[in-house]
């Protein structure tokens, strides 16, 4: 049985087979294609690492086998925690073809993130790279539901080496008849309260982005070397440096460095990078530099951005310089790419764009009812659309909020104009993205208060010109406990130690009182309208 989108006011529809498995799909490839290049990967030190698509399916066959023999069956849940490079894209196509649920996790997380990703999915196994080790050991005893810790590189005691469980294994794996309401990834991403929320998608969900954003927003040919810049564990890395680009038989470069304008450019100039993604910030960083034009950036065809809008003037510089226009796009951890300027659609400077093809797009108010052109209220899409999340995991109650009768609400306010073009007017909640993150406050709170000097908190976004947003935190001190400079920088350490270190308050201001409500709620709305105001003095 099929599930079919059909979007009668873009007059498109979209049928998805009762059976999918994305890893089988580029195998496909991979025996039409097995000596075009699959990845790409330079180290800061300019060192090269290429693997072809025949060499990357034999290495995810050998981890199939190997987790398979470890008793990883389809529907087991896998932690992964890995930074950019070659081993990501083999850990990957490999669970997913054996037919188990891969939980991305940044490798920045810390041991608390670990130990509730862990428990609230009940995963099996924790597979990570030399640099997560001490934190996972840290609650390796929290986490009953782990059979199995292997570790990507090198050894450690307790660990099982992957480099040793593959060696012996065969390159060759029957992938495993996903159907297509199965579940295949579990992306956790931050909310307003409580723990990170479990989102589920399912098999199908490769095939109906690869449908749209692949093709009409990134615009990924089989000819193209595609640079997006997220990392492995974040749903944009899902989206784009992993299935737009090998869902395309494209080639991935991927670059391990630290960022640099001066890099990235130049990167851009070297390799023969047709497709770039990044994030706002690192834009906005590139754009800044007063020698840009000196870079003969020729290849490059199509640039995104994501995460956040784009400032206006960021796209005048590139499409002055490189004569290229930055396209927009817009989606979230729960669905695909919503709303974006696509090929052929005019870019309207400060505009999220227009609906994708495959989405039916509207700005709704409280009651779920359409606004006219022209007014402010929340961003929602219908939720039978095909690419929407299955839910959060073991959260009915969250899952329930997320939906407005027949729409699902993305927590987002903007406006809709006469042309159909969407306008970004803010969070409608609490939630902070700051250079392509998304943090929830609540995370951080927790973190703060854990320090002795601590009595009540409040984290907001703080308008950046780089970043867009930034943490920002409202800190009442215990009584006998004086402000300094010294007590802002050992509280943001504290953070760090505690949560993955790019949540961590860049700003932190030592008030009295909070403003809350009368059933003693802090209004955030209050502190966000206050950050606002300080950007224009």
């Amino acid at each position: 049985m099929k599930q079919t989108d059909q979007n009668s006011s873009h007059g498109f529809s979209l049928d998805i087979p009762a059976q999918y498995n994305f890893a089988a799909e580029v195998e496909k490839f991979a025996q039409l294609h097995p000596e075009k290049l699959a990845v790409v990967v330079r180290k800061e030190s300019g060192e090269e690492t290429k693997l072809t698509y025949q060499e990357l399916i034999q290495k995810a066959n050998k981890v199939a086998n190997a987790f398979t023999v470890l008793g990883i069956t389809r529907g087991d849940k896998v932690l992964v925690l890995v930074p950019r490079g070659a081993i990501a894209y083999e850990l990957y196509l490999g669970l997913i073809k054996l037919g188990a649920v891969v939980l991305p996790g940044s490798e920045m997380l810390r041991s608390k993130d670990i130990e509730y990703r862990v428990n609230h999915s009940g995963a099996k196994a924790v597979v990570g790279f030399a640099g997560v080790v001490s934190e996972v050991e840290a609650i390796r005893g929290a986490c009953p539901s782990v059979q199995h810790y292997v570790i990507t590189e090198g050894e450690a005691e307790g660990w099982l080496s992957l480099e040793g469980l593959t060696s012996a294994a065969d390159d060759h794996f029957e992938s495993a008849p996903t159907r297509s309401d199965e579940l295949a990834f579990l992306s956790y991403t931050s909310g307003t309260t409580g723990g990170p929320k479990g989102v589920m998608h399912v098999h199908g969900w490769p095939y109906a982005h690869l449908a749209v954003a692949a093709t009409h927003w990134l615009d990924v040919r089989e000819e193209d070397m595609v640079w997006a810049t997220a990392g492995p564990g974040w749903a944009k890395w899902i989206w784009s440096p992993f299935v737009s680009t090998l869902g395309k038989g494209a080639t991935a470069f991927v670059y391990t460095g630290r960022f640099s304008p001066e890099t990235y450019l130049h990167l851009l100039e070297t390799y023969p990078i047709t497709v770039f993604c990044a994030t706002p910030t690192e834009y906005r960083l590139m754009a800044k530099r007063s020698d840009l034009d000196r870079y003969q950036i020729t290849k490059l065809r199509s640039a995104c951005s994501a995460g956040e809008p784009l400032n206006r003037e960021v796209i005048e510089t590139f499409r002055r310089t490189f004569n290229l226009t930055v396209r927009d796009g817009y989606g979230q951890t729960e669905n695909t790419l919503l709303v974006g300027t696509f090929v052929g659609v005019e870019p309207r400077p400060g505009s999220m764009g227009k609906p994708s093809p495959v989405v039916n797009v509207a700005i709704i108010d409280e009651q779920g009812q359409v606004l006219p052109k022209g007014q402010v209220g929340d961003i929602a899409i219908e939720r039978n659309m095909v690419a929407l999340f299955k839910g959060y995991l073991n959260d009915p109650e969250r899952t329930q909020r997320a939906f407005r009768g027949d729409w699902y609400v993305t927590g987002d306010q903007g406006r809709m104009d006469e042309d159909g073009y969407i306008w970004f007017e803010g969070r409608a909640d609490d939630i902070i993205i700051s250079g392509g993150y998304t943090i929830g406050p609540f995370e951080v709170e927790d973190a703060l208060v854990k320090h002795p000097a601590v009595a009540e908190c409040a984290v907001v976004a703080s308008p950046d010109p780089e970043r867009g947003h930034i943490v920002k935190a409202y800190v009442i001190l215990k009584k006998g406990t004086e402000a300094s400079d010294a007590l802002v920088e050992q509280l943001q350490e504290h953070v760090k130690r505690l949560t993955a270190p790019y949540k961590y308050p860049r700003k932190i201001e030592f008030v009295d009182e909070l403003p809350k409500t009368t059933s003693g709620k802090i209004r955030r709305v209050e502190l966000r309208m206050r950050e606002k105001t300080k950007q224009y003095e």
